[in-house]
C-alpha cells in the first residue's frame, strides 16, 4: 500500500529524494501548485540562495513541466480541470511515485491565516485525508495556530513520515 502527501509540486523539483523514495508514495498536487512551476521556470528570483543550486532546481523544473507536458501526462492533467475537486489519472514518476493532480478551490476558509494555495493545500488534505508534507516551517506554524485537522510534515522528517505507525493510528 502505498504512502499519501498532499504536496506543492515544487517541492519535487526541489527535494530530488522525493521520487526515490524507500516505498510507494502518491503524492496528491493541487493543480495551481503544478501552474506555479511555470512562474518559477520564467522568474528572475532565485529559489535556492546558492547559484549552483537555484541552476538545478530550476533544471529540474524545467525537467519537471516537460514530463507533464508531454502529450498522455498532458491528457491526464486536462481531464482534473473539467470539475472543482476532480482528480487526475496518476502520473507515474518511475516504480515507487505516483502523481495525482487535484483540480482544487479556495474556498477562504483560513483566508486569515492562510495565502490561497496554502488553503488549497490544507483543504485537499482533508478531502483526501493524507498529511501535508512541506519544507515551510511558517506554513507548518500556522496550520497548527489555526488549528486545521490535518496532519502536517516537515520534507526534513519525510523518511519518518513513510513509517507504517504513523498511518495505522490516523487513518479514519
Amino acid at each position: 500500500m502505498s504512502r499519501r502527501f498532499v504536496i506543492e509540486a515544487v517541492m519535487v523539483a526541489i527535494y530530488g529524494e522525493l521520487l526515490a523514495p524507500g516505498a510507494p508514495v502518491e503524492y496528491i498536487v493541487p493543480y495551481t501548485t503544478v501552474m506555479e512551476l511555470y512562474e518559477f521556470q520564467n522568474s528572475p528570483e532565485p529559489l535556492m540562495h546558492d547559484p549552483a543550486d537555484n541552476l538545478h532546481v530550476k533544471n529540474k523544473i524545467n525537467e519537471l513541466i516537460a514530463y507533464l507536458e508531454e502529450p498522455l501526462n498532458r491528457k491526464k492533467l486536462e481531464r482534473a480541470l473539467n470539475i472543482p475537486w476532480a482528480k487526475s489519472p496518476s502520473i507515474l514518476f518511475g516504480e515507487n511515485v505516483s502523481w495525482t493532480v487535484v483540480n482544487a478551490l479556495d474556498n477562504e476558509q483560513y483566508g486569515e491565516f492562510l495565502d490561497p494555495i496554502e488553503t488549497e493545500i490544507v483543504l485537499t488534505a482533508q478531502r483526501e485525508s493524507a498529511p501535508v508534507l512541506t519544507d515551510q516551517l511558517e506554513l507548518i506554524r500556522r496550520i497548527i495556530e489555526a488549528e486545521v485537522p490535518v496532519q502536517v510534515f516537515d520534507i526534513q522528517d519525510f523518511e519518518f513520515a513513510m513509517e507504517d505507525s504513523i498511518f495505522t493510528n490516523n487513518q479514519p
